[in-house]
């Protein structure tokens, strides 16, 4: 079964795709998303195999979306653009078909997906990402897991204090935290996470942080579980 996802701002052409991703066996839609950045939540939490992407969409375009990727998958562009299409292959793309999209050229080019994705060799695990990434005005910044101090959440917001700046995006405390490696982050505090290696001291109900001249509070649902991290419990 191979996992796809559709990306495209217009309502008409989601739908369009929606169905002729019905008719074909061996593929499985886990999404349709009108924005890049609902598509990022999607390619964060589970595993797809095929984008079937619009390129000239709002705010960030489909080739830059896939460019910002680490380790993005196959994708086949659907767009009425035709002088894309070099920009388009550049990024290794499957396919580029030039709405309207009927259907006998949509299978085609579903069908060259599905022989190299079945004939490819067993994956292997990736390795753990080093960043991700998180939205900001209208653009997507990539938050290197090196450059985070801590995180602090706001209600609907998070501030993410970073070596060099500080980044307030709408992103509730939840879910980022399931975007964190567990190896490399602790929650101390319903409102902090912090990352490990940059606390300094843990001193009674605070922590103090490598450069940074705050004191963070740790609380006491969280204080025993911190101090077995670092094997002081």
């Amino acid at each position: 079964m191979i996992n796809c996802l559709i990306i495209d701002d217009e309502p008409f052409a989601r739908e369009l795709l929606e169905g002729y991703v019905a008719k074909i066996p061996g593929l499985h839609l886990l999404g349709s998303c009108e924005h890049v950045f609902d598509a990022l939540e999607v390619l964060q939490q589970q595993k797809v195999d095929l984008i079937f992407s619009d390129i000239n969409m709002p705010q960030v375009n489909g080739i830059e979306f896939i460019r910002s990727l680490q380790n993005p998958p196959y994708v086949i562009f659907v767009t009425a653009y035709p002088n894309f299409a070099l920009e388009g292959f550049e990024l290794d793309a499957l396919d580029y078909i030039v709405k309207p999209v009927s259907f006998p050229r949509f299978l085609k080019a579903v069908n060259k997906a599905q022989q190299i994705l079945t004939s490819r060799p067993a994956a292997v695990a990736p390795p753990e990402p080093q960043f991700l990434f998180v939205k900001e005005g209208h653009s997507l910044q990539r938050v290197l897991f090196d450059e985070i101090y801590y995180i602090e959440g706001m209600k609907d917001y998070i501030k993410i204090i970073l070596k060099n700046r500080i980044i307030i995006t709408y992103l509730r405390m939840s879910r980022v935290e399931d975007q964190l490696p567990a190896s490399r982050f602790t929650r101390i505090q319903k409102s902090y996470i912090v990352r490990m290696d940059a606390i300094r001291a843990i001193s009674g109900n605070e922590a103090e942080l490598y450069d940074l001249p705050e004191k963070l509070p740790i609380g006491k649902q969280h204080k025993e579980a911190l101090l077995a991290r670092f094997g002081l419990s």
